[in-house]
């Protein structure tokens, strides 16, 4: 990784862009979760439905408090045995979280990535929205080329680097034990 792509990464993101990044397992779409206008741009790239909500993906859980309602010591350590990691978390939100980021919920999936360029990328601008880069109904981009093909020019940066050997990508779990994905 480049210092250079991690910076361009952060200035798009900063700027109101919308930009590509490699995950765990699959490339990913994203932009600053407080930006509505971005995130209805990444809902219409990939046609998906408002309502479904989007997951927000951050280096630590500092980082997503300002999201979230306060949890239970007992949750708080359900969620924090997994993270770092790939396992994102339905947990209830914030009122003033947008509904473009939480859709139809009064909960936010969110995740503490290991990436390391993800990690880095969050650390210089906060959390990201984290969302497949894929069209609704189509396979998951696990390669720059797939971002390409779907995206063409539509996106203002794709940040270089290597997926993080994962097969699937994250589990989403939620706090009553179900997993969603």
């Amino acid at each position: 990784m480049s210092n250079d792509s991690l910076l361009q990464a952060a200035a798009c993101i900063r700027a109101g862009g919308v930009l590509a990044y490699p995950t765990e397992a699959v490339w990913g779409l994203g932009c600053d979760p407080a930006n509505e206008q971005a995130i209805a741009r990444i809902l219409e790239l990939k046609d998906r439905p408002w309502h479904k909500g989007l997951v927000v993906v951050a280096a630590s859980l500092e980082q997503l408090q300002p999201w979230l309602l306060p949890l239970a010591d007992d949750d708080l350590a359900q969620v924090m045995a997994t993270w770092p990691g790939p396992v994102s978390w339905v947990l209830p939100c914030r009122p003033d979280v947008p509904r473009l980021l939480r859709g139809e919920h009064e909960s936010l999936a969110v995740r503490v990535t290991a990436h390391p360029l993800v990690r880095a990328l969050c650390e210089q601008v906060g959390p990201l929205v984290s969302t497949s880069a894929n069209p609704a109904g189509q396979e998951p981009a696990r390669s720059l080329q797939d971002v390409q093909h779907y995206f063409k020019d539509s996106l203002d940066y794709i940040l270089p680097g290597e997926l993080g050997g994962r097969a699937q990508p994250s589990e989403i779990r939620t706090l009553s034990g179900q997993r969603l994905r």
